[in-house]
């Protein structure tokens, strides 16, 4: 099968190749997929630049980036119904804690971790729900029904920031969104904000509650928590619960604590890598009803062919697109 690998940290030209390698055989408890599409995230990016805190060297000697994609299942290990194969499915966690993830013609993995796609949902639009649409529905509704709630996202034109938007839309909240242009603040306007705000004003927290006729936050989704702590501090609730999946401008933040406290703040670190297995399965059937509805919107700014990958790297790492960036097989 052909796949892009790298055995060293590094640019991604320098360091990602086209290659041929074996098709794996499924075992025991696994699921053998074709895959059509393979999705581009930040973490993929970092991981193959070694940005991650603590990791020196790659933990395999040869990597298949990426974890998320979509294909169907054509063969399945011992202890797997026969009736999977041929089933259209989207994967989680395809590079996960494994050498293999889904840049590749092929990839075996848990039958758990391939998920049925609806006929209504494309193979693009599959790989973006490992990372981002799970991201999305777990921060806004992990910690339960987020109806009649003022619900903040941070970064709402971001892949998983817009998908926020629309996930605590769809299920009743009252949202209010952040942004940084005024083609972003057009998007999740659309998708269902109530008040889009830039979030580079000096008066953020003010203006966050000048939309709120002064009322305060219940709910917060944060891409950047360590810069924005202190916003979110001023605006959150009494009893309010922050939801962080990111803080890639400010990793070592310093809190606010007394102020959080006497609020009595829940403070959530979301890595949708590590959901239990409740977790997943709340969030799945949530994103599960969302997409047989077509109550999503997942936006694909650019597709690839797999020879491409190192520019599909680039293009997530320059941080200019609009949606998803999408290698095809």
């Amino acid at each position: 099968m052909r796949a892009i690998t790298y055995s060293a940290f590094g640019p991604a030209a320098e360091v990602l190749s086209l290659t041929d390698l074996p098709t794996p055989d499924p075992a025991a408890g696994e699921v053998l997929v074709r895959l059509e599409t393979s999705g581009v995230n930040p973490s993929d990016i970092r991981a193959r630049a070694g940005g991650r805190p603590g990791v020196t060297e790659p933990p395999f000697p040869v990597i298949i980036p990426h974890s998320d994609g979509a294909g169907v299942i054509v063969a399945v290990g011992d202890g797997v119904d026969d009736a999977r194969i041929g089933e259209r499915v989207w994967i989680w966690n395809g590079q996960w804690q494994r050498a293999f993830g889904t840049a590749a013609e092929y990839i075996a993995l848990p039958a758990a971790q391939a998920v049925r796609l609806p006929d209504n949902t494309s193979f693009a639009q599959g790989a973006v729900l490992g990372i981002p649409a799970l991201t999305a529905v777990h921060t806004v509704l992990g910690a339960g029904p987020v109806a009649g709630k003022r619900v903040l996202v941070s970064g709402g034109g971001g892949t998983v920031g817009y998908l926020a938007v629309q996930v605590a839309a769809a299920f009743g909240a009252h949202v209010i969104a952040t942004c940084g242009n005024d083609a972003d603040m057009a998007a999740a306007k659309a998708a269902g904000a109530q008040a889009v705000l830039n979030y580079r004003s000096d008066t953020l927290a003010q203006d966050i509650l000048d939309a709120t006729g002064g009322a305060l936050i219940d709910h917060a989704v944060e891409v950047e928590f360590g810069q924005n702590i202190p916003m979110l501090t001023e605006v959150i609730a009494a009893g309010g619960r922050i939801v962080a999946y990111g803080s890639a401008k400010e990793m070592t933040p310093t809190l606010p604590f007394y102020p959080l406290m006497f609020k009595a703040v829940s403070l959530d670190l979301a890595l949708v890598y590590l959901l239990n297995d409740a977790q997943r399965a709340t969030a799945i059937g949530h994103l599960t009803t969302l997409l047989e509805s077509d109550r999503l919107d997942l936006r694909i700014a650019q597709t690839l062919p797999l020879q491409d990958c190192a520019k599909a790297h680039d293009i997530v790492a320059s941080g200019d697109r609009n949606g998803a960036i999408i290698l095809t097989m």
